[in-house]
Protein backbone atom coordinates (compact mmCIF):
# COMPACT_ATOMS: atom_id res chain seq x y z
CA UNK A 1 0.00 0.00 0.00
CA UNK A 2 1.38 3.39 -0.99
CA UNK A 3 0.17 6.77 0.23
CA UNK A 4 -0.61 9.04 -2.71
CA UNK A 5 -2.50 11.99 -1.20
CA UNK A 6 -3.51 13.55 2.13
CA UNK A 7 -6.30 15.83 3.40
CA UNK A 8 -7.12 17.38 6.77
CA UNK A 9 -10.02 19.45 8.07
CA UNK A 10 -10.93 21.24 11.30
CA UNK A 11 -14.54 22.07 12.24
CA UNK A 12 -16.03 24.06 15.11
CA UNK A 13 -18.50 21.78 16.90
CA UNK A 14 -20.70 24.77 17.72
CA UNK A 15 -21.10 25.57 14.03
CA UNK A 16 -22.38 22.05 13.33
CA UNK A 17 -24.70 22.30 16.35
CA UNK A 18 -26.04 25.61 15.04
CA UNK A 19 -26.77 24.05 11.63
CA UNK A 20 -28.61 21.17 13.29
CA UNK A 21 -30.61 23.60 15.44
CA UNK A 22 -31.45 25.84 12.49
CA UNK A 23 -32.20 23.22 9.80
CA UNK A 24 -32.91 20.06 11.80
CA UNK A 25 -33.62 16.81 10.01
CA UNK A 26 -33.24 18.43 6.56
CA UNK A 27 -29.60 19.27 7.27
CA UNK A 28 -28.89 15.91 8.89
CA UNK A 29 -30.33 13.91 5.99
CA UNK A 30 -28.54 16.03 3.39
CA UNK A 31 -25.12 15.61 5.01
CA UNK A 32 -25.16 12.22 6.75
CA UNK A 33 -26.22 8.71 5.78
CA UNK A 34 -28.73 6.84 7.93
CA UNK A 35 -25.91 4.67 9.32
CA UNK A 36 -23.90 7.76 10.29
CA UNK A 37 -26.93 9.30 11.98
CA UNK A 38 -27.67 6.09 13.87
CA UNK A 39 -24.09 6.07 15.16
CA UNK A 40 -23.86 9.77 16.09
CA UNK A 41 -27.35 10.48 17.44
CA UNK A 42 -27.01 7.56 19.84
CA UNK A 43 -24.03 9.22 21.55
CA UNK A 44 -24.10 11.42 24.64
CA UNK A 45 -21.91 14.03 22.86
CA UNK A 46 -23.71 13.78 19.52
CA UNK A 47 -22.73 17.22 18.22
CA UNK A 48 -19.04 16.36 18.57
CA UNK A 49 -19.55 13.06 16.76
CA UNK A 50 -21.47 14.77 13.94
CA UNK A 51 -18.74 17.43 13.68
CA UNK A 52 -16.09 14.71 13.49
CA UNK A 53 -17.84 13.06 10.58
CA UNK A 54 -18.40 16.45 8.93
CA UNK A 55 -14.63 17.13 9.16
CA UNK A 56 -13.90 13.62 7.87
CA UNK A 57 -16.03 14.17 4.77
CA UNK A 58 -14.23 17.45 4.06
CA UNK A 59 -10.81 15.79 4.56
CA UNK A 60 -11.73 13.00 2.13
CA UNK A 61 -12.73 15.56 -0.51
CA UNK A 62 -9.30 17.14 -0.08
CA UNK A 63 -7.78 13.71 -0.70
CA UNK A 64 -9.79 13.52 -3.93
CA UNK A 65 -8.91 17.12 -4.81
CA UNK A 66 -12.44 17.94 -5.88
CA UNK A 67 -14.19 20.13 -3.36
CA UNK A 68 -17.99 20.16 -3.71
CA UNK A 69 -18.23 20.21 -7.50
CA UNK A 70 -19.00 17.77 -10.27
CA UNK A 71 -22.17 16.32 -8.80
CA UNK A 72 -20.63 15.22 -5.50
CA UNK A 73 -23.10 14.79 -2.64
CA UNK A 74 -22.33 14.82 1.08
CA UNK A 75 -23.49 11.23 1.34
CA UNK A 76 -21.00 10.10 -1.35
CA UNK A 77 -18.53 9.98 1.56
CA UNK A 78 -19.68 7.73 4.38
CA UNK A 79 -17.84 7.16 7.65
CA UNK A 80 -18.63 3.85 9.32
CA UNK A 81 -17.01 2.14 12.28
CA UNK A 82 -15.41 -1.29 12.34
CA UNK A 83 -16.41 -3.50 15.30
CA UNK A 84 -13.18 -2.33 16.98
CA UNK A 85 -14.41 1.28 16.74
CA UNK A 86 -11.92 2.27 14.02
CA UNK A 87 -13.53 4.71 11.58
CA UNK A 88 -13.59 3.55 7.96
CA UNK A 89 -14.39 5.40 4.75
CA UNK A 90 -16.88 4.14 2.19
CA UNK A 91 -17.10 6.05 -1.08
CA UNK A 92 -20.25 6.11 -3.18
CA UNK A 93 -21.40 7.80 -6.39
CA UNK A 94 -19.08 10.41 -7.90
CA UNK A 95 -16.53 10.07 -5.11
CA UNK A 96 -16.08 6.36 -5.84
CA UNK A 97 -15.63 7.08 -9.56
CA UNK A 98 -13.09 9.85 -8.92
CA UNK A 99 -11.12 7.70 -6.47
CA UNK A 100 -10.93 4.87 -9.00
CA UNK A 101 -9.78 7.27 -11.75
CA UNK A 102 -7.01 8.51 -9.46
CA UNK A 103 -5.89 5.04 -8.40
CA UNK A 104 -7.09 5.52 -4.83
CA UNK A 105 -8.14 2.10 -3.61
CA UNK A 106 -8.53 2.95 0.07
CA UNK A 107 -8.90 6.06 2.22
CA UNK A 108 -7.61 5.84 5.78
CA UNK A 109 -9.23 8.25 8.24
CA UNK A 110 -8.52 9.45 11.74
CA UNK A 111 -11.00 11.61 13.69
CA UNK A 112 -10.62 13.42 16.99
CA UNK A 113 -12.82 15.90 18.81
CA UNK A 114 -13.24 18.01 21.92
CA UNK A 115 -16.27 19.99 23.03
CA UNK A 116 -15.04 22.86 20.83
CA UNK A 117 -13.37 21.37 17.74
CA UNK A 118 -13.35 18.25 15.59
CA UNK A 119 -10.47 17.35 13.31
CA UNK A 120 -10.04 14.64 10.71
CA UNK A 121 -7.06 13.50 8.69
CA UNK A 122 -7.49 11.36 5.57
CA UNK A 123 -4.89 9.50 3.50
CA UNK A 124 -5.56 8.16 0.02
CA UNK A 125 -3.71 4.90 -0.69
CA UNK A 126 -3.16 2.44 -3.50
CA UNK A 127 -3.47 -1.29 -2.79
Amino acid sequence: MEMITHGIDLVECGRVGMLVDRHGRRFLQRVFTEAELAHCLDKKRRTEHLAGRFAAKEAVLKVLGTGWRGGIRWTDVEIRNAPSGEPRVRLHGQCAIIAEQQGIARVLISISHTATYAVASAIGCTE
